[in-house]
C-alpha cells in the first residue's frame, strides 16, 4: 500500500471514526436516558403508592367519621364535648330539685382545671378538664339523695362524677311533719373534653 492508497483511504477512515464516535455517544446518551427514565418511573411509582395510601386512609377516616358522628354530636349536645355549659348545669340542678321534690339547692362552682385522672384514659389529643361544684341541699330522708342525683343525670346537661357527700341529721325537736330532716353537702366534678387540644389544658 503506497502513499496514494493511504491518501485515498484517509477520508473513508475519518468518516468511519466519526460514525463510530457518534454511535458511541448515542449509546452512552441512550443509556443515560434509560437510567433517568427508570429513576423517574420509580419516583412516579412511589408517588402513586403514597397517593393510594392517602386515598385509602381518607376513605377509612370517612368511614370512622360516618360511624361515630352521631354519638359525637350527642356528646356535644349533652355538654361533654366543647366549652363548659354552666348555665345548663344550673338548669339541671333546678329541675332535679323539682323532680326529687327537695327543698332547694345552693351551689358554688370552682375554676376549671385539668382533670386529675385524665392520664388513666390515655386521651391523646383530647384535653379533659373538670370544674368542681359544691352543692348543699336538704332532704326529707337519706333516700332522697339517690333520687336527686338520678334526676340530675336524666337532665342530660353534662357529665359529672360524685366525689364525696356528707349527710347530717337536722334536729327537728321531735316535731313530725313534712320538713327537711337531713342536710347534704356534696362535691361534684363536671367533666368536659376539647378535641385537638393536644394536652394544652386550661389552668385555673
Amino acid at each position: 500500500m503506497n502513499q496514494a492508497d493511504l491518501q485515498a483511504l484517509r477520508n473513508p477512515l475519518l468518516a468511519l471514526a466519526a460514525v463510530a464516535l457518534i454511535g458511541a455517544l448515542a449509546v452512552y446518551y441512550s443509556g443515560r436516558l434509560m437510567i433517568s427514565a427508570r429513576q423517574l418511573l420509580a419516583q412516579q411509582q412511589v408517588q402513586l403508592k403514597d397517593a393510594q395510601t392517602r386515598l385509602q386512609r381518607s376513605g377509612d377516616e370517612k368511614d370512622v367519621i360516618v360511624r361515630y358522628i352521631g354519638g359525637f354530636r350527642q356528646l356535644e349536645r349533652t355538654g361533654f364535648v366543647g366549652d363548659e355549659q354552666r348555665i345548663n348545669w344550673l338548669d339541671g340542678l333546678r329541675l332535679a330539685n323539682q323532680q326529687a321534690d327537695l327543698f332547694g339547692v345552693d351551689y358554688q362552682i370552682g375554676a376549671q382545671k385539668p382533670y386529675a385522672f385524665a392520664s388513666e384514659f390515655s386521651p391523646g389529643a383530647l384535653a379533659l378538664n373538670e370544674s368542681t361544684m359544691r352543692v348543699r341541699f336538704r332532704l326529707l330522708h337519706e333516700g332522697d339523695l339517690g333520687r336527686f342525683f338520678d334526676a340530675l343525670a336524666r337532665q342530660g346537661t353534662g357529665i359529672f362524677t360524685i366525689d364525696q357527700c356528707q349527710l347530717r341529721r337536722i334536729d327537728t325537736g321531735g316535731v313530725i311533719r313534712y320538713q327537711p330532716n337531713v342536710s347534704a353537702e356534696c362535691d361534684l366534678s363536671w367533666i368536659t373534653v376539647k378535641v385537638g387540644a393536644g394536652g394544652a389544658q386550661k389552668k385555673p
